[in-house]
């Protein structure tokens, strides 16, 4: 108090030793520093009569004044230029002393959280003391971060670990919910983590630069591709609220914003596929860097998926008019995105920013064969529909129904693009619900997912694909393509582990004893946390409630099919 001239405890100490009457010294001291207006006075006595001690009485007032003085302040930040920027350096030379009285401190902050620049004498003040670190508004630690990359850091990283769980929750779930890539992406970034991100950055580009910093080197720490999620998200948050300081130095942000609209339609129109092409192609020499944040752009799995199903559509359309994939512009063009996505990690890592080039045996040999599979298919599906006596079965059988051509196996071994649209074909005989098909081509996958930049998400959708395809499970055949050529060949890895849960926590009423039985063997979890072993044991408890019912004698007498259907 002393240090602005009003009389403190050294006073009031002072005072009371060097006195001869300290009563006296005490009456003194309230007059001199109690509220001085003199319509006030003869009121104490009558407060004294009431009870109503005087430090109470003093509290209320200078709460009133407080509030009152806040206000005046934000009435003067509406004031323009100079004058304002003096008024508030003013208030704050003279409020900042008593910072650390906490019923004053409001006054203060309010100064300094409407201040355009703080002094570093006041930010180190703020930064040492971890009370009035936290009592700092959002708008005061901005400026406190900004010149500390560790604060903001430690501020930073448990939204960033609570967005690849919110991430990993979705992926891992033994519900059947909506899916992974349900919503769209304008819902997605109303996520909370989200909106925190945005709010903590406001309009701070060095802020937005170190985020972006943190987000590069977790992404090439653990491969993790929900950082490149976040990073497209982020961006398209802060376009959202219109922060244009932000948005207009992000060279990604014209490109982003382009693909957003695009998987928002889930649609690539040939304007939009030449605005794509343009940004790529605008990429002069000297500025190959900006290829690192587009390909992270692009490695996001929402990214993958959408050029991947878009391709495929075009494949599929390919097949309908008889045409072949090179003739098709807007399909090498998603291609070319789809390579430059898959290489981020590698891109970053090596600091080497230049595109990949589309090799050719993709093109003219990998997609052909593909088509071949997909006729395939297709007349298999139109055999079926023909009346039995009509049907002429082992010709589609030997024709039709065989191992697919060795140019799809060799491709989608030595190519991630193909791998990835190797993914998207096996999805897309999965949702056609097409046993043949997907026992055709699963196996091939079984290796060449690993380390996939797309892998979860795959996984994720085939298993809601296969649950969707739970009867064929009674056939040991499936069985043998989904667990023994797919699923076994890569259960050394706890994702893998993971997602097997999630598939026989809904198909074990069909599996044969026995196979169930190897089954939960090969699922116990080795690691992953407590959270995969409480999901495992849930799904024994699960698989041991289901068998009682199913040999209770009311389930005996109805075929146990109200059981079956219950799961």
């Amino acid at each position: 108090m002393e240090e602005i001239g009003i009389p403190g405890r050294e006073y009031l100490r002072e005072a009371l030793t060097s006195c001869t009457d300290p009563l006296k010294a005490i009456e003194d001291f309230q007059v001199e520093n109690g509220v001085l207006l003199p319509s006030l006075r003869p009121m104490l006595p009558l407060l004294d009569l009431h009870g109503i001690k005087r430090i109470d009485f003093h509290n209320s007032v200078l709460e009133d004044l407080r509030d009152k003085l806040i206000a005046q302040i934000e009435t003067c930040t509406k004031m323009e230029g100079k004058d304002r920027d003096k008024k508030l350096k003013d208030l704050l030379l003279k409020s900042f002393p008593v910072i650390r009285i906490k019923q004053l401190r409001p006054v203060v902050m309010s100064v300094l959280k409407n201040m355009t620049y703080i002094e570093d004498k006041y930010l180190r003040v703020l930064v040492r003391d971890k009370e009035l670190y936290a009592d700092c508004d959002i708008e005061i630690k901005r400026h406190l971060w900004r010149d500390n990359q560790s604060l903001f850091g430690d501020e930073v990283s448990p939204l960033l670990s609570q967005y690849i769980k919110d991430k990993e929750k979705v992926l891992f779930s033994y519900e059947t919910g909506p899916g992974f890539f349900t919503g769209s992406p304008k819902s997605r970034r109303q996520a909370e983590v989200i909106q925190k991100l945005a709010e903590m950055i406001g309009t701070n580009v060095k802020l937005y630069d170190m985020t972006l910093q943190f987000l590069r080197t977790l992404f090439l720490r653990t491969r993790n591709v929900h950082y490149c999620t976040l990073r497209s998200e982020l961006l398209m948050a802060l376009h959202d609220r219109e922060v244009q300081d932000v948005i207009s130095v992000d060279p990604c942000h014209k490109f982003t914003w382009c693909l957003d609209a695009c998987i928002r339609e889930r649609n690539v129109d040939v304007k939009r596929s030449r605005e794509l092409q343009g940004f790529l192609d605008a990429i002069r020499r000297g500025q190959e860097q900006v290829l690192g944040d587009l390909s992270m752009t692009l490695c996001d799995p929402f990214a993958i998926n959408f050029l991947s199903t878009s391709a495929m559509k075009l494949v599929n359309h390919c097949v309908t008019v008889e045409g072949l994939p090179r003739d098709q512009p807007v399909l090498l063009l998603l291609l070319r995105m789809l390579a430059l996505g898959l290489s981020a990690w590698e891109m970053i890592e090596t600091q080497d920013f230049r595109e990949p080039k589309l090799e050719l045996p993709l093109i003219l040999q990998f997609l052909p064969a593909m088509m071949s599979l997909i006729v395939d298919d297709q007349v298999r599906a139109l055999n079926i529909k023909f009346p039995v006596e009509e049907r002429d079965t082992a010709s589609i059988i030997i024709d039709h129904s065989g191992p697919p051509p060795d140019m799809y196996d060799a491709q989608v071994c030595l190519s991630p693009i193909a791998a990835a649209m190797a993914m998207q074909y096996t999805l897309q005989t999965t949702k056609a619900k097409d046993k043949t098909g997907l026992m055709r081509v699963l196996g091939i996958l079984a290796q060449n997912i690993r380390g996939h930049p797309f892998e979860d998400a795959f996984l994720h959708s085939l298993v809601t694909g296969l649950i969707g395809m739970k009867d064929e499970f009674e056939a040991e055949d499936f069985c043998t393509a989904v667990f023994d050529e797919f699923f076994f060949t890569c259960i050394n890895v706890d994702n893998v582990v993971r997602h097997l849960i999630r598939l026989l926590w809904w198909v074990h009423p069909r599996l044969p004893p026995a196979r169930l039985e190897t089954l939960l063997k090969v699922a116990e979890p080795t690691g992953g946390g407590e959270a995969v072993v409480a999901v495992y044991e849930a799904l024994k408890t699960r698989i041991q409630e289901s068998s009682r019912a199913s040999s209770s004698p009311v389930s005996m007498a109805t075929g146990g099919e109200e059981s079956a259907q219950h799961f």
